[in-house]
């Protein structure tokens, strides 16, 4: 299924996501000319771009319809956070309460999409990269409180992305969210992104 989902389709795709997740755990990010985030800027690092929109507006749960002249609807499952251990669980609850407690202006979405050679390692190889070579999920902590994240997952809904993820920050803090996603991209696990896009937005 394309990453767009057209307006005709909508019906089909929520049904179809209901049989195997939670509608409470659904998330929209729809792409138009309105929304309470306005897009300042888009960059396509690699691969195909999404068509061009103004503004992005969030929501939660089942939608049946778009808003009209939408340009693009990326449809996301809210998911736990992985490559976790024993060891890490206070980390996972840091992650929920910047969410919870973000009064941000400004936002990121940053839409991924891994090689077939990274789906190919197992989760060991996966977990090692991550932790003991690129040192992500550390990196990641250093930043919290001051930029919240939403991760979301969905390659479980056949679409070309692996990740919607969401950042929250105050726009003092634009640079320390800048550092984030250059240690992201310095690391090994960047090296089988075969499709990046990163959209910069503020609340309108």
């Amino acid at each position: 299924m394309s990453i767009i989902t057209c307006r005709s389709h909508l019906s089909q795709v929520s049904s179809e996501h209901s049989k195997g997740q939670a509608t409470e755990n659904l998330v929209h990010y729809i792409g138009g000319n309105s929304g309470t985030w306005r897009i300042t800027n888009a960059v396509t690092h690699s691969g195909e771009a999404l068509k061009p929109a103004t503004h992005v507006e969030i929501v939660n749960g089942r939608l049946t319809r778009l808003p009209a002249k939408s340009a693009w609807a990326l449809r996301a499952v809210v998911s736990t956070t992985r490559y976790i251990t024993r060891e890490e669980p206070r980390h996972s609850e840091s992650l929920r309460s910047a969410w919870q407690n973000t009064d941000s202006s400004s936002a990121a979405l940053l839409l991924v999409r891994k090689s077939a050679a990274w789906r190919s390692l197992d989760q060991v190889q996966r977990r090692e990269m991550l932790e003991a070579r690129s040192k992500q999920i550390a990196t990641r902590l250093r930043f919290l409180p001051a930029i919240a994240r939403r991760l979301c997952f969905r390659r479980d809904l056949g679409d070309p992305f692996d990740f919607v993820v969401w950042f929250e920050f105050c726009a003092r803090d634009t640079a320390v969210f800048d550092d984030l996603v250059a240690a992201m991209r310095s690391s090994e696990e960047w090296l089988y992104v075969e499709r990046e896009i990163d959209i910069r937005l503020t609340r309108d």
